[in-house]
């Protein structure tokens, strides 16, 4: 198989680490301007999930640290593509993709059993962390790093 066909898992999380930092940053933004969502039909629960008190962690909004988040998935995807063999970063994607998985799945029950209301934002981030830790623990498993 061509070099150019090969699975890059370090180069597929940075891009859904980007994808997943461009939404906390707007989310951020919005609420921090205390302005409205942009929530597009047919979901349109955005500003009632932002509104919630369950949105808020340590008074902060959940959105704030998704941006932490998701800048860490940036620095370590970024180190991992120019390092993909270091056990150290493997491990550190994997163990922090997992915790984001886990928050994602977290967030989401609170949306359907609490909030009843769903915000598209929330869902990308959390199909994004979801397809961060499928992309990290391949790499870390894969015994073809190139």
């Amino acid at each position: 198989m061509s070099s150019a066909r090969r699975f890059r898992a370090p180069q597929v999380m940075l891009a859904l680490a980007v994808v997943g930092l461009a939404v906390a940053v707007y989310d951020s933004y919005v609420i921090y301007n205390g302005r409205v969502l942009w929530c597009p039909p047919p979901i349109n629960g955005c500003n009632e999930v932002a509104a919630s008190p369950n949105a808020r962690i340590f008074g902060l909004p959940v959105g704030y640290y998704g941006v932490v988040y998701y800048l860490y998935m940036v620095g370590v995807a970024a180190l991992l593509a120019s390092d993909p063999l270091s056990p150290a970063l493997r491990r550190g994607a994997v163990l922090y993709a997992v915790l984001g998985v886990a928050f994602s799945l977290y967030f989401v029950v609170l949306q359907v059993g609490y909030i009843r209301a769903f915000c598209v934002y929330c869902l990308i981030s959390a199909v994004t962390t979801v397809l961060l830790a499928i992309a990290a623990i391949s790499h870390s498993i894969s015994r073809s790093f190139f």
